[in-house]
């Protein structure tokens, strides 16, 4: 499997970054270079989404939990922003 970017946000849950911990939460997003791969890979391996991959225009989403229930983002990139 390819992993393309990985990325850990702080927010405050409305979208805006925050530097108060009282106020923060978190989640992984991980960027795989193919998203329906990843998705059956990980489904047969046991894990249960949260989701299916949801195709949003410049990438596509799915979400999952880790075993602590951290939410995990994977999504691919679809190409849109590189094209004219």
């Amino acid at each position: 499997m390819t992993f393309s970017d990985a990325r850990r946000f702080r927010g405050n849950g409305g979208g805006r970054p925050t530097d108060d911990p009282d106020r923060t939460s978190a989640f992984l997003n991980i960027r795989v270079a193919d998203i329906a791969a990843a998705y059956a890979e990980w489904s047969a391996k046991g894990a249960e989404f949260l989701t299916e991959p949801k195709d949003h225009g410049r990438e596509i989403r799915a979400y999952i939990r880790d075993p602590d229930g951290h939410l995990i983002e994977v999504g691919q990139s679809t190409g849109l922003l590189s094209r004219p």
